[in-house]
């Protein structure tokens, strides 16, 4: 079997696997064949990474083809042998049935209804559930800023970024432009506080530093120097604010509505075959 494999794997290397050709199921060259079901050249093809070595290829490749040829064998044994076959009908048949529903449900959604949530409704959510919408972790606000432990005007660099002002983020912009830096403002975007923590090497950090709160903080490693400035910040359970909590609102709205929508299709639907006769109740 071994052997068999080996020269299997080459020929498809030499013609297909390596090169990822595409075939259609009619030109295909049958591959293996188990009882009634048989493995395709394309078939094969379709899954073996793109990108391999030829020595990884072949191994992929046998290893699908042995996989393949197993479940066949199970999948023969347990058509012949399983006693409950009148359930696994009723299961598949019911699965059957919901994923054609929720393909259709999908598609109708898709074409009769928008995505598109006005900033009234957002804001109307908000005001009524602000109370409800607690953050899960810190946000923060302000600037950071990395730098070439060797860059030149590091002193004007310790002035600028603790001033936040249009002056000052202008002179840190050009700088980073021409000294390979890394500038990241977000001093008028709420921003999680782990995501800004997470751009210093965790090594520099202090139980002090990773506390959500206004602060400057300058550390520097072998090859750099951080900067960050924190100049505003809420801590875990405070309310949301409103331009952070407007993609979870929105998300919250269109799922409302998909909800909603479904429900009254679902009801016109019932009505609709109740006013034509279509549905016949059988009383005792």
């Amino acid at each position: 079997m071994r052997y068999f494999f080996s020269i299997l794997i080459l020929f498809l290397l030499l013609t297909a696997v390596a090169c990822k050709k595409s075939f259609s199921a009619k030109d295909s060259d049958a591959l293996v064949k188990v009882g009634s079901k048989t493995l395709y050249r394309n078939d094969l093809e379709g899954n073996i990474p793109a990108g391999l070595s030829k020595e990884d290829s072949t191994i992929a490749a046998e290893n699908f083809i042995h996989s393949w040829v197993v479940d066949a064998l199970l999948y023969d044994i347990a058509s012949k042998n399983l006693n409950d076959k009148e359930s696994i009908d009723r299961l598949v048949e019911e699965y059957r049935k919901s994923l054609l529903i929720y393909q259709y449900e999908e598609q109708l959604v898709n074409e009769k209804l928008s995505n598109e949530i006005d900033e009234q409704s957002l804001s109307d959510y908000y005001n009524q559930n602000k109370d409800n919408l607690k953050l899960e972790r810190p946000l923060v606000k302000g600037l950071f800023l990395k730098v070439p432990a060797t860059a030149p005007q590091l002193n004007e660099i310790r002035t600028w970024y603790k001033l936040i002002n249009s002056s000052s983020r202008e002179n840190l912009e050009n700088y980073c432009l021409n000294n390979a830096a890394t500038f990241n403002y977000f001093a008028d975007k709420w921003t999680d506080f782990n995501d800004v923590i997470n751009y210093f090497p965790k090594e520099l950090l202090s139980g002090q530093d990773i506390k959500a709160q206004k602060q400057t903080i300058e550390k520097q490693d072998d090859k750099n120097v951080y900067f960050l400035n924190i100049t505003d910040c809420l801590q875990e359970g405070d309310n949301t604010p409103y331009e952070y909590a407007k993609p979870t609102i929105r998300e919250i709205l269109i799922n409302q509505r998909r909800i909603d929508f479904l429900k009254k299709t679902k009801d016109d639907l019932y009505q609709r075959a109740i006013n034509r006769s279509e549905i016949q109740f059988y009383s005792e």
